[in-house]
């Protein structure tokens, strides 16, 4: 918990004063709820499944990843702060009160990010939602064509490594896609609760059907703080879910750093500063993210 709370602190010695300004992250969840922390930063809300132009999220996941990406701390006088606290958040909602959705709203999310990424601002897309049925866990799948299409379109999709392991062949869909950054959990040994549920190495592990080694990288996922549906509270989830946002908060500042990094910039770089935990390859990816390091001029 020290370290996952070291790594999102605001403003804290890993960021080298960088904010993510400029950076528009869009989140593929549960929608926003408006809280302090997001000051004035929700650039835009797209609810894909009830068409409501204003900001809400009846679950709470989706308010959790935003922040643990952008949130400033502003309710707890900084001490619960997001990786990018001056990025721009783009919500989109396409999953319902009880976390639940289907492959094609995450489509018609993605196809609306694709046709909004100029105008917002969009350089990122977080997506900590997966399936894990036989008929998705192909790569010729609608949800890995669809993250395919963003990432060919230059977007940096950032996806969870899901909490189904720690079994061969784990990763949920659309983590299984060769292209996308997928991240797993480095602090799975921790029996934590997910939804109820008390898990302990969850982590989801490739290879994917493919043989395609994943995840990518790991970063903390096990207690972390971050806002709750309430202006000024905080609550604790855990999960490949949390892991997945601190990347993408991450890769947030990079490209404030870096603007004219292409996603493929931003994989490779990533692979570079990488730390190696000495993990299985199909646990810990490349190893684990390192904001310090990865934010360095030279290592």
């Amino acid at each position: 918990m020290n370290q996952a709370r070291e790594l999102i602190h605001c403003n804290g010695p890993a960021s080298n004063g960088l904010t993510g300004h400029g950076v528009g992250v869009a989140i593929l969840d549960t929608g926003i709820y408006p809280h302090i922390d997001f000051d004035d930063r929700i650039t835009a809300f797209y609810d894909v499944l009830r068409k409501r132009a204003s900001v809400y999220d009846d679950n709470g996941h989706g308010t959790h990843i935003s922040a643990i990406i952008g949130g400033t701390g502003a309710g707890s006088e900084g001490r619960y702060c997001g990786v990018a606290p001056g990025c721009s958040l783009i919500s989109v909602k396409v999953l319902d009160a009880k976390g639940n959705g289907f492959a094609s709203d995450v489509l018609t999310g993605l196809h609306w990010i694709r046709e909004q990424r100029e105008r917002l601002g969009i350089r990122i897309v977080n997506i900590s939602v997966g399936s894990y049925s036989r008929r998705n866990m192909s790569e010729n799948s609608a949800l890995v064509r669809g993250v395919d299409a963003a990432w060919d379109d230059g977007l940096v999709v950032v996806v969870a490594a899901g909490n189904k392991g720690p079994g061969r062949m784990t990763v949920t869909t659309p983590g299984i896609s060769r292209k996308v950054i997928t991240v797993g959990c480095s602090d799975d040994y921790k029996e934590v609760n997910v939804m109820g549920n008390r898990m302990v190495d969850y982590s989801g592990r490739g290879p994917t059907g493919a043989c395609i080694c994943k995840p990518e990288i790991i970063a903390p996922g096990a207690g972390i703080v971050s806002c709750s549906n309430d202006r000024k509270q905080y609550s604790i989830k855990s999960g490949t879910s949390m892991s997945t946002p601190i990347v993408a908060g991450a890769l947030a500042l990079l490209l404030e750093k870096y603007p004219d990094m292409n996603n493929r910039d931003v994989k490779l770089r990533l692979r570079e500063r990488a730390v190696d935990l000495g993990l299985p390859r199909n646990q810990q990816g490349w190893g684990m993210l390192d904001v310090e390091r990865l934010l360095a001029d030279e290592i």
